[in-house]
Formats: structure tokens, C-alpha cells, sequence
């Protein structure tokens, strides 16, 4: 068995790494960047060891200095975890050249499965389904154009060897390929460090379903449960659940047969995941195998009552597998949600800052590398954590996961958390009528606005206004009148940039308020962080947090954070300069336009990237650009200018 483990990589699943390896009595080694020195997986691990400064191309990339670091510290095994430098066949090399058992499969393996065209040839000549689509060398624009033609529209191009939704463009015809190949060529370089693409045939309404398997170095392989992955945004997995429902026993074991014949093909040991699509007849295509450790992992070791970790460290010292495929037995059913720092209701921008409240029900499982007081970084991925719920059924499943997301209370970052309750709730997610468009088709509903948002924002101004409340920004006498009702005005914004505008008159606990020009009788008290608030006879009972200017009332749907606007900025909105800002910290890809250069309303303009992902700025109005101060490579930061752009008279 391994003595001394370290985990290369950061957050929930090196944090989730260390407990197995506490359990099993191994030794944990963290590494970690200038950014995470006070991050819960450096403070779980026995030793923490500084890699570099916060981009991930500086630390947590860095394989020959975590190899080297691994020798002069006794380690005798690296758990990859997922992401950064998991399926990295050089990395794997390198750590079997150092003599170090690399927690995951052999290079080799990683090789043949990391090129996705290299992988659907392999998998043909396996006897595993596949779709029409190019795989091939030449990679020109012409070639690709061509071939395109051949697999016909809609299609879908790919990094070759990349996952998570990134390098990844739907093109629904001839005219978006040009630019979908540029674009998925620059997020696949920056992701992964290869920009080859593949195209294939687009289903428009598949399920995303996959099969967990486990080889070990004896030749055995096991398939343990499917999972179905169908709600996705970006292309990246938001929920997850094991098994996947509505699959017949003979469906699923067509599925898992085929995903284990996938794994032997290319001599495969460890934990993978054969990723396929499903169409609406029920037939299966083989999409992908990642050759690691799964962020959904969990609802497997739910409904199995297995710790996938433990099987990875065991058969990486050489261990026979747990258990044969006759002695798995599938249980109940489990329900993963992926609680990301983003807002969805501004297509799913990327959100940073500080978490100043993280509470989480006892009847969900939490799987995070963050507590309340830590950080969310644009530097990493922004997901905040993942819950889990197990239940005898499905139903039973969801119930505990809405009730749960419901009770949880999170502030001070953006978050999706209301977001995923609508999810689990809406009634085609019950009924189990899913499919990878199922977040595109319903957006509408599960974004839209809180019902409460307005009583939510009286509130909190209730809560700005309360003389003896410490540090209030909006305590001072500027609603004094002499020998009148004092008289304060607030304007208001949430974090969905969304504006309220609200006249208070009185004194607490009694008001007359002005919204909408409409008048309202209120009354209110606070008590241990709660406001009592009976509005025009309608009696509001909800939590709160105030953290310096920030009003947080966690509503029965979520979440609503507050603050209060500076004078002066509702002009830049209404003209729109705040589209040509930075909507958060990130680096500047290419630039789209010129000086001097004419534009019309809607043209791209340039390309930022934040947190792995791409975002094109446009133009707000035609006009020309007087003014480009920022450079492809340049960071900018929350809030800046990127383009000067002057408005043509009409």
C-alpha cells in the first residue's frame, strides 16, 4: 500500500483526496500557488508545499516541479485529482520515470484516449458505436470546411484533446464555422496546450449518459452504474444523477459491456468514465473517455456504497479490484448539483469575491475546498462546491435536494444556487424528460427574476436604514428634516444588476414607503440577523447578512444580495458603457477591431478570458473606436474600460 500520497491539484477534490487518504492512514502531501497559501486543502494536508505564483501555467501546471518536490519529500504516489495535469501523459511519464505510482492510468492509455481522434478510431475497431464526423491530421481551414460539408449541419467542433465544454462551438451553419474554428482553436491553446480540433455530426436533443468503469493491472474491468449528465450549460455538467433513469436493464448493460470493451481495448487501469450520447430510439454513440476521476463521481459511491477513491489508491499499489462485476449492487438513486460562483441570469458570467456566509444542511452531502471567509478567485474554476442527495427512488432524490438547496445560505459571491433549486423542482426534470437542451429550452423559467425580489429590496432598505445598526453606510443624518418625519431615499441594486429606486418616511419601526410611485404602509424588527417585515398587511420572515455596504436576504428561492448605487453610474447604463467593461477580472485575448475603425451596433469587438472561458465584447451603439488600451495577453481587471467607443449622430 502507499505511505505518503500527494494530491497535484487544488480545492474540493484534493480536500476529498486527503479524507480517503486519512482514512486509510496514508500521508498527504498539498502543493499549492501564491493564491491558495490559506486554502482548506493546505490546511487539511499533513505537509503544504509552494509551487508558484496564481496562474495555473506557473503552479499547478508545472509537472516536472511537482515531480521533483514529490522526490525530495518521500512521496511514493500522486493523485492527479481532475483537470490541470490528470491526463497529461507526459506527467504520468514522467512520474514512472521517478519511480512515483501515478494515481490513474498508464501514459499510454492517456495517449490513445487524450486525442479524441485517435480515440474513435480505437473505439471503432472495439465494436463501440460512433458517430459520423472528421478526425483527421489536417487540420486547415479548408480541409475542415470541406469536411464539414461531408458530416453535413448542425455539427459541433471539438478540442481534439480537451473536455469540460472547452474548445467547444456549435455551428448551425456554413456561415458560423469560420469563426467557431478560431475561437474553439484559442480556448483548446489555452486550456490544453493543443488547439487540434474534430467535428461531428450534432445531435440536437441527445442525453449525455455515462458509465463509470475500473480496471486494475491484473486485466480485470468492472462497470459500476451509469449516470445520466444531460443538464448542462456551456456544455459543462450543472446536474448529475445515478442511475440514469428510464434506461431498460438491457440498455444499460448493452452500455456498460460497451464501456468495459472501451477500457480493454487500450489496456486501461484505474478509474475512467466512457462518455456517450443517447438518442431519442434509444441508441447509443461513444463520445469521449476521461481517463480520471470524475467530478460526479459521487452519485456512483452513493448508490454503490463504494469510495472510488479508495479503489484508485488501491489499484494503483497493485491491488486486485474490490469487488467483481456479479458483487456490485446499484441502490437507491443519488442526485449531484454543481454550485458554481456565476450568475445565471447574465448567461452564466463567471463571479468573484469573498464568501462571508457558506451553510450547507446536514441532509446533503457537501464535497467542497471552500468554507465561509475564503475566496473565490477568477485565477481557477469558480465552482464553489458540490451537493449531493441519496434517496430510496429518484423521487425522494430530488424532494431532499430541493428542500436542501432551499435551506442552504450563501453570501457574498454570485451563485447559481437558485439557479439549480428551479432545476430539481421544474416538472420535466421530475419527469424525467431530459436532454442536453434542457437548461436552453427552460432558461427562461429558471432565470427569471425572484416574485419576491421587491418586497426583498424594501427589506433591505429597512435594513440600510436602522440607526443603531454598526457600520451602516447609509447611517448619517442626511434624511433629517427639521420638525418633520425623517425622510431617507435609497437606490438600490442587486446582484443581477437589477435597480430599485425607494422613499422611506418615519421612523422605526414604522414607515410610509415610496416604490414604483406607489405608497405602502411597513413595519418591521430585527432580531439575530432576521427581519419581521409585515408590508400593506403581508408578513415577510426571512434571514439576512450585512457585510460592510452588502445586504443579503436569503429568500425561500434563493439568495438576493444588495448594494447601494453610487450616484452618477445610471447614465453609463443607460448608454451602455458598461458593456465595453471588463465584466470581470480576466486577460485579454484578441482584439477584434481597430482604431479609428467604424463599427455597427452588435459587432464583436474583442476577446477576454476569465475562469477558462471566453467572453466577446460588442458594440452597444455603431460607432467608431477611439481608443484600445489594452493589448491581447494584457490582464485587466473588474470594471474597466476596454474600448472607447464614440457614437455615430444620427
Amino acid at each position: 500500500m502507499l505511505t505518503k500520497v500527494l494530491i497535484a491539484n487544488r480545492g474540493e477534490i484534493a480536500c476529498r483526496v486527503i479524507r480517503t487518504c486519512r482514512e486509510m492512514g496514508i500521508a498527504t502531501v498539498a502543493v499549492y500557488s501564491e493564491a491558495d497559501r490559506g486554502a482548506q486543502h493546505v490546511l487539511m494536508a499533513d505537509e503544504a508545499l509552494l509551487l508558484g505564483p496564481a496562474p495555473a501555467i506557473e503552479s499547478y501546471l508545472r509537472g516536472d516541479a511537482i515531480i521533483e518536490l514529490a522526490k525530495a519529500h518521500g512521496v511514493d504516489g500522486i493523485h492527479p485529482g481532475y483537470g490541470f495535469l490528470s491526463e497529461n501523459p507526459g506527467f504520468a511519464r514522467g512520474c514512472e520515470a521517478a519511480s512515483i505510482r501515478f494515481i490513474g492510468p498508464g501514459a499510454d492509455a492517456i495517449d490513445k484516449m487524450g486525442s479524441k481522434s485517435a480515440a474513435k478510431v480505437i473505439m471503432a475497431d472495439a465494436g463501440v458505436p460512433m458517430l459520423p464526423g472528421y478526425h483527421g491530421e489536417d487540420q486547415s481551414d479548408d480541409c475542415l470546411t470541406k469536411e464539414a460539408t461531408q458530416i453535413g449541419y448542425p455539427l459541433l467542433v471539438k478540442a481534439a484533446f480537451g473536455g469540460g465544454g472547452k474548445g467547444m462551438r456549435i455551428v448551425n451553419q456554413a456561415g458560423e464555422l469560420a469563426e467557431a474554428l478560431a475561437t474553439a482553436r484559442r480556448e483548446a491553446a489555452s486550456a490544453f496546450g493543443n488547439d487540434t480540433l474534430l467535428l461531428e455530426r450534432y445531435l440536437s436533443a441527445p442525453r449525455h449518459v455515462e458509465v463509470q468503469v475500473f480496471a486494475d493491472s491484473q486485466g480485470s474491468c468492472v462497470y459500476l452504474s451509469d449516470r445520466d449528465c444531460s443538464i448542462q450549460r456551456r456544455h459543462q455538467k450543472v446536474v448529475e444523477e445515478a442511475p440514469a433513469p428510464g434506461l431498460s436493464d438491457a440498455l444499460r448493460k448493452e452500455m456498460g459491456e460497451a464501456a468495459c470493451r472501451a477500457a480493454l481495448a487500450i489496456d486501461y487501469v484505474g478509474a475512467g468514465t466512457v462518455e456517450f450520447l443517447l438518442d431519442e430510439q434509444g441508441r447509443f454513440y461513444f463520445m469521449e473517455m476521461n481517463t480520471r476521476l470524475q467530478v460526479e463521481h459521487p452519485v456512483t459511491e452513493m448508490v454503490t456504497g463504494q469510495d472510488l477513491v479508495e479503489w484508485q489508491l488501491r489499484v494503483a499499489a497493485g491491488e486486485p479490484l474490490p469487488l467483481s462485476q456479479s458483487q456490485i449492487q446499484v441502490t437507491g438513486h443519488s442526485l449531484e448539483v454543481r454550485l458554481y460562483a456565476e450568475d445565471p441570469q447574465r448567461e452564466f458570467l463567471p463571479a468573484t469575491g469573498t464568501l462571508t456566509r457558506f451553510q450547507v444542511p446536514g441532509s446533503l452531502r457537501l464535497d467542497s475546498g471552500v468554507v465561509a471567509g475564503d475566496s473565490i478567485s477568477a485565477h481557477y474554476d469558480p465552482m464553489i462546491a458540490k451537493l449531493i442527495t441519496y434517496g430510496d427512488n429518484r423521487n425522494q432524490a430530488i424532494a431532499q435536494m430541493v428542500r436542501g438547496l432551499r435551506q442552504a445560505q450563501l453570501a457574498g459571491v454570485t451563485s447559481n444556487l437558485a439557479f439549480l433549486a428551479r432545476i430539481v423542482a421544474h416538472q420535466d426534470f421530475r419527469n424525467a424528460v431530459l436532454d442536453t437542451g434542457f437548461i436552453e429550452r427552460h432558461y427562461d423559467a429558471l432565470t427569471r427574476a425572484d416574485d419576491l425580489r421587491l418586497r426583498a429590496a424594501i427589506a433591505a432598505a429597512l435594513v440600510a436604514s436602522r440607526p443603531d445598526v454598526e457600520h451602516s453606510p447609509w447611517q448619517s443624518a442626511v434624511g433629517f428634516r427639521l420638525n418633520q418625519r425623517a425622510h431617507l431615499g435609497h437606490q438600490l441594486e442587486d446582484e443581477h444588476g437589477e435597480r430599485y429606486t425607494l422613499n422611506l418616511k418615519g421612523e422605526w419601526p414604522a414607515f410610509t414607503l415610496t416604490l414604483d410611485d406607489q405608497e405602502h404602509g411597513v413595519v418591521a424588527a430585527l432580531d439575530n440577523q432576521q427581519i419581521r417585515m409585515e408590508l400593506d398587511g403581508h408578513l415577510c420572515h426571512w434571514p439576512y447578512e450585512r457585510c460592510h455596504e452588502a445586504i443579503t436576504l436569503f429568500l425561500p428561492d434563493g439568495p438576493l444580495r444588495f448594494t447601494q448605487v453610487r450616484h452618477g453610474t445610471q447614465a453609463d447604463d443607460e448608454s451602455g458603457e458598461d458593456s465595453l467593461k471588463a465584466p470581470m477580472n480576466g486577460t485579454i485575448v484578441a482584439l477584434l477591431c481597430d482604431l479609428e475603425q467604424q463599427v455597427e451596433a452588435g459587432q464583436s469587438l474583442l476577446v477576454m478570458e476569465a475562469m477558462k472561458m471566453e467572453y466577446t465584447i460588442t458594440a452597444p451603439y455603431a460607432g467608431k473606436i477611439t481608443a484600445l488600451p489594452f493589448s491581447p495577453g494584457q490582464q485587466v481587471s473588474d470594471g474597466v474600460s476596454l474600448v472607447a467607443l464614440e457614437a455615430v449622430e444620427e
